[in-house]
């Protein structure tokens, strides 16, 4: 009997790791600022902000959902600095994704970051934001900075606090 299953344990063993493959995900994210005057961070953006992440490809890139969650937060006084929904595979190792907008001046974006979606037996969320203020002369003067870790339920909005700027965030599987 012993002999029978040990080719089917084998095959199981090989399917397995295919199980955890990377999946399909739609990411929205709506950035917005909260308070009236900014709380600047004690450093502005890096230079090198992005690291290794990837630029979000266009043909990923999808029309927002939320639209009605941004127009409740405009609503109650907070400015939405960034609305962005795209596509983006996930799985089990780290495959960040850089995400900007606005006009780039002195290598920085008014609105930049890195989101980093990971699964294991959970989803994982690692965002970092920054909201850039600029001098007459275009170059960086100051930033706010957004920095979270947390796990998110897919399909559920979840809220990002944050002093002076937050991030509400829907990631659905597709």
């Amino acid at each position: 009997m012993l002999r029978l299953l040990r080719p089917l344990l084998v095959s199981l063993l090989l399917i397995a790791p295919s199980a955890f493959a990377e999946a399909l995900y739609q990411v929205e994210l709506i950035v917005f600022r909260q308070a009236e005057k900014p709380l600047n961070a004690s450093q502005p953006s890096p230079e090198d902000w992005a690291g290794n992440a990837l630029t979000i490809a266009p043909e990923s890139e999808r029309g927002p959902a939320l639209t009605g969650d941004a127009e409740k937060l405009a609503g109650k006084g907070y400015q939405i600095v960034l609305h962005k929904a795209w596509q983006q595979g996930v799985g089990s190792s780290p495959a960040p994704v850089r995400f900007v907008t606005g006009k780039e001046r002195d290598g920085h974006f008014p609105v930049e970051g890195v989101l980093d979606l990971t699964q294991g037996r959970q989803l994982e969320l690692n965002l970092q934001t920054w909201v850039n203020q600029f001098n007459r002369d275009g170059f960086l003067a100051s930033s706010e900075r957004l920095q979270i870790q947390r796990r998110l339920i897919p399909g559920q909005p979840t809220y990002l606090d944050h002093p002076s700027i937050g991030a509400l965030i829907r990631v659905t599987p597709l």
